[in-house]
């Protein structure tokens, strides 16, 4: 037995080839949530910076000096244990949406998402709707297809680049940032992050688009684990739908054996990822509701029930009733809310400042020309606060230890400082070789700003 097989069959194809997706613009009240979430997102990236704070920028992530701010909050690289937590909890609460919701994070919150159909804007506004897209495309080159195009491509560098310094106003004081932009005195360093960062936007958005979500996103490859028949997905209702066919607004589908479904096609137009909802549940479909109203639109005007395509559940497609609260569901909401809480503990029980003590690595010890024994170490304290403080070092032991170190230690915001630190006992009066000590460190403006360290002292 021969098969007929081509040469062509056989190359793989792994990224779709029917060309470039142009997307139809939709009214509707998903899209005008989907917008108002989209522009509120926007308006916090941008203003976010520009917030102040006792005099300085709310929110730093200052790598340089290896300090994160973050209002009247500073985290230096030893409190990175809060950002597993903040993993830890937005790796559940993306569990628990996904179970309950699909992939409504994709559809209006994820930022590909939100510059891609800021970047759709712009392109309908400069080139116009689809079918002029279409046709724009096709045409041969000419003095206006060049002005729109050029136009088109300015704005989306454009946008780029305040995407990209607006990014870089998180690691970088906002008022260094631009008023070094107005001045062209920018050093070579943010230059290159900041054409980085424009370079992938205006890439992603501008480009790749549905290819991010659907060939680079892993959150589109494992999120049907997480679904179940209780999820509420975009779904097509195929026993009310098919048979599919056009017809007249006056027809009686009835009569001519065709579901509610009149195959206009807007569902696939309007959306984003190209894909027909009516063909079944895809890992493509971000679930941004555009099909939704594309369809409510076409039921209003054939005076048909609207959710022919709507957010719905497996169950609820079968007749039967969305459970709400089942195990799955409300197992991660809990470990959502374990995980916040226990980041909010951590951070409450937090004390802004650290400390360190160092013994003499040279001698453990030294007798003076008393016979008295000496210990020296080296303490090392951060003021983790946004404050110039006053610290005061004391011993909790009794009088056989006599401590020789500064009164007043001053340490301004976010540094550290350090200093020796001697210990002098009478060997005779300590009975074992080695003695714990015990060193508290506490700040004089606010009392509960304390930590005790423990060391060892040591005699011939």
């Amino acid at each position: 037995m021969k098969f007929d097989i081509k040469e062509e069959d056989l190359i793989i194809k792994p990224y779709k080839t029917e060309g470039p997706i142009y997307v139809r613009s939709q009214k509707g009240k998903y899209q005008k949530l989907r917008r108002y979430i989209g522009w509120a997102l926007m308006l916090a990236f941008i203003l976010i910076p520009f917030i102040p704070y006792q005099g300085q920028q709310a929110i730093l992530l200052d790598i340089g000096a290896q300090q994160f701010r973050f209002f009247n909050t500073t985290l230096f690289p030893q409190d990175f244990t809060l950002l597993a937590w903040i993993f830890m909890a937005g790796a559940f609460a993306l569990f628990f949406v996904t179970t309950w919701l699909g992939r409504v994070w994709c559809g209006y919150t994820c930022p590909q998402t939100v510059w891609m159909m800021m970047f759709i804007w712009v392109e309908e506004k400069v080139e116009g709707n689809r079918n002029k897209r279409i046709k724009l495309d096709k045409s041969p080159m000419s003095f206006e297809k060049f002005r729109k195009k050029g136009l088109k491509h300015l704005a989306w560098l454009s946008i780029s680049f305040l995407t990209a310094t607006t990014f870089l106003s998180y690691f970088v004081p906002v008022k260094e940032l631009y008023s070094n932009l107005v001045t062209l005195d920018w050093s070579g360093l943010i230059w290159f992050w900041v054409g980085l960062f424009a370079v992938c936007t205006y890439g992603n958005a501008g480009f790749l688009r549905e290819k991010m979500c659907i060939y680079m996103c892993p959150y589109s490859r494992f999120q049907a684990v997480m679904f179940d028949k209780d999820t509420y997905v975009v779904a097509y209702d195929e026993k009310r739908g098919e048979s599919r066919g056009r017809r007249k607004r006056k027809d009686d589908p009835k009569q001519l054996g065709l579901g509610d479904c009149v195959d206009c096609n807007l569902c696939v137009e309007v959306c984003p990822a190209g894909i027909d909802i009516r063909n079944g549940m895809q890992y493509e479909c971000i679930n941004c509701g555009a099909c939704i109203d594309a369809c409510d639109e076409t039921m209003d005007k054939f005076n048909y029930q609207k959710g022919l395509i709507s957010y719905t559940s497996e169950h609820q497609l079968a007749g039967q009733k969305t459970n709400k609260f089942r195990l799955k569901l409300v197992g991660y909401g809990f470990f959502t809310g374990l995980v916040i809480v226990t980041m909010l503990i951590w951070m409450n029980l937090r004390v802004p400042i650290e400390t360190s003590i160092l013994r003499d690595r040279n001698a453990l010890y030294r007798v003076n020309y008393e016979g008295l024994t000496e210990n020296t170490y080296t303490l090392r304290i951060t003021n983790k606060t946004q404050n110039t403080l006053n610290y005061t070092l004391t011993l909790l032991e009794d009088s056989r230890f006599v401590l020789s170190a500064p009164q007043n230690i001053v340490i301004p915001a976010g540094e550290m400082s350090q200093f020796p630190v001697t210990i002098t006992a009478d060997g005779y009066d300590l009975k074992q070789k080695v003695t714990d000590v015990r060193f508290k460190v506490q700040a004089i403006e606010q009392p509960d700003i304390q930590i005790i360290k423990q060391s060892k002292f040591y005699k011939p």
